[in-house]
């Protein structure tokens, strides 16, 4: 008896090396992961080929505001809608549809740059893409994990991230180059010819997805079901709290930089440049360690722990004038920062079930909102009380706030 003990025991751990945890293992993610990395830089080219048109053709600080408030805006509106379709319908067929009407819109917007019209047809193109485009995040990050198996979960959401990232380093720059070489609709165009691959990718593959068929016949898939699954799980709503810190005190970094480089290091625009891609290659670093596929055992204490290295990240820079510390820094924030973030999506995803993950995620993604305010709150201060205020604001709000919240509810340290 004991022997057949022994040998079971050696089976379960076979079969536990056995189970794959790095996301590539599997062919739909990986082939769905290319396509998007082509769709993505391309994407990013044509957020800098936007802001740099506007300018342009109106000279107007105003417009372009008005034209990323028009990009920005829906994300409000449109990601709880867009959690409910992840949940109600084939996910995989709902990418397909929302690539489709922004490749449409995308070369429409190349053939009004040339022909030049007037401002509001152009901001109305722009905001009908961006509505289509706020409902993505819900849908797409529902649908990765149905093409991994559980113990693949965490490497291909921290994949995805670093996907993200690597597409903002080599987007823009990509941009910079083509805007000086050939007319700038043409981006626009490179743009929509690229989400070809993700939708040639999202034809390649399947998921194990099913929308979720309802007992009685007529009911309703509905946000209320999200809501109460929020109100009784402590735990969850412990992530979603927790989440807020860093959207207002740590993440308008990437707003505040120019100014931090300018008065704090008397650094131009090639400068900041700089500091910003040093960080985006500690957020690569950050996710790249993650999307190993290692499981985090206590991941609530680390979450701790990273936004808490974020703020020291984020104090180290602002009170130093050395240019070599304040690169240092930047790693650091770029680490510490996309380490947390990730690190959060993951423990979120493993928390919620199948059924409700896209509703669950539509609550979760909209702390992207939390951003802007932030930076409006950091600017304010800086304006009225000076640099280094705002940025030790950033950095000790960070660190502060989050034990406060630890204080309040401790179960976070046990998830």
């Amino acid at each position: 008896m004991k022997g057949k003990v022994s040998y079971m025991a050696q089976i379960e751990v076979q079969d536990i090396k056995k189970t794959p945890r790095f996301a590539f293992q599997s062919k739909s993610f990986t082939i769905f992961m290319s396509g998007s990395f082509v769709s993505r830089v391309g994407d990013w080219m044509d957020l800098v080929a936007l802001n740099w048109a506007v300018l342009q053709f109106t000279n107007s600080p105003i417009h372009l505001g008005i034209i990323n408030a028009c990009r920005l805006v829906p994300t409000f509106l449109l990601s709880v809608p867009a959690g409910i379709l992840a949940d109600r319908m084939d996910r995989r067929k709902v990418l397909i549809w929302l690539q489709i009407g922004m490749m449409f819109l995308t070369f429409i917007l190349g053939f009004l740059i040339k022909e030049e019209p007037a401002f509001w047809l152009f901001a109305f193109i722009v905001t009908l893409r961006a509505m289509l485009a706020a409902m993505d995040p819900p849908v797409r990050n529902a649908f990765i994990p149905n093409l991994v198996p559980q113990s693949s979960m965490a490497s291909a959401i921290a994949i995805n991230t670093m996907t993200i990232n690597l597409s903002r380093m080599i987007g823009p720059a990509i941009a910079g180059i083509l805007i000086g070489m050939t007319d700038i609709a043409n981006i626009f165009y490179i743009n929509a010819w690229g989400t070809f691959s993700v939708l040639i990718s999202l034809s390649l593959i399947r998921n194990n997805f099913q929308p979720l068929k309802r007992k009685v016949e007529g009911e309703k898939i509905t946000f209320s079901e999200a809501v109460k699954f929020v109100r009784e799980k402590p735990s969850v709503q412990s992530l979603l709290i927790l989440a807020i810190v860093p959207m207002i005190f740590g993440f308008p970094y990437t707003t505040m930089t120019p100014l931090f480089a300018r008065e704090l290091l008397h650094l131009g625009p090639e400068g900041f440049g700089m500091l910003l891609s040093i960080s985006s290659v500690g957020a690569i670093a950050g996710t790249t360690w993650l999307s190993i596929g290692k499981e985090i055992n206590e991941p609530g204490k680390w979450l701790i722990y990273s936004i808490i290295s974020f703020g020291c990240s984020l104090l180290l820079f602002i009170g130093t004038a050395n240019l070599m510390i304040a690169g240092i820094a930047m790693f650091l924030v770029g680490l510490t920062s996309q380490t947390y973030r990730t690190l959060s999506r993951i423990t979120l995803q493993k928390q919620v079930p199948d059924h409700l993950r896209g509703r669950i995620l539509s609550i979760a993604l909209m702390d992207r909102g939390f951003i802007p305010l932030g930076a409006l709150l950091i600017g304010a201060i800086a304006t009225s009380l000076g640099t280094h205020w705002a940025g030790n604001v950033m950095g000790l709000g960070c660190i502060v706030t989050t034990l406060i919240i630890v204080m309040k509810r401790k179960q976070i340290m046990k998830i």
